[in-house]
């Protein structure tokens, strides 16, 4: 029986992938780039859809025209076309509200911003508030408990020399206690 040598799967997958990978090198090094874009006016006098397939590209609905955005003013000037007949990006809506509404979102995501931030620092100076009446309220239990234990050691060591004292028969009358000390 011949002795067959085989290569390891992991090798043999290993192969495959480099193929594929080199195939597909090939292929991306043979493809045609994409023609260049048409120029906005091409557009003109066509529909607003195809003008606004390009995103530099700005629809006037006055003259049905499609103009190269102006990208070096935020807003096209009402030279070119008035903002109430300016479309870009959709053709449903005109550039005016396109702007309004804008304007309206990017207030909004600004308040809540700002109602979060104010909230949670209200927060956090509250739970900072509570946390110093605990720590206060434990200090005092504390505090207490100590005094407490004070007080009962105070009361044992008066107890233990009260029966040292009444052993060796010192322990005062206490009916009297200002009764003269006497020795035998």
């Amino acid at each position: 029986m011949e002795a067959v040598w085989r290569w390891p799967l992991w090798l043999q997958g290993l192969a495959l992938l480099w193929g594929r990978a080199m195939a597909g090198l090939e292929q991306i090094s043979t493809t045609v780039p994409p023609a260049p874009a048409q120029a906005c006016s091409a557009f003109s006098l066509k529909s607003c859809e195809e003008c606004l397939k390009n995103v530099s590209c700005l629809w006037c609905y006055t003259n049905s025209t499609c103009i190269d955005y102006p990208v070096r003013s935020i807003f096209p000037p009402s030279s070119l076309c008035s903002l109430s007949d300016a479309r870009w990006g959709v053709c449903w809506i005109n550039f005016e509200a396109l702007l309004i509404a804008m304007a309206v979102v990017a207030g909004l995501i600004l308040v809540s911003l700002t109602v979060c931030c104010c909230y949670c620092c209200y927060c956090r100076r509250r739970s900072r508030r509570r946390r110093l009446e605990e720590e206060e309220e434990q200090i005092a239990r504390k505090r207490e408990e100590r005094r407490l234990q004070s007080l009962q050691r105070k009361h044992e060591r008066k107890m233990k020399h009260d029966e040292i004292r009444k052993k060796y028969g010192l322990l005062q009358d206490s009916d009297n206690p200002y009764s003269r000390f006497e020795n035998e």
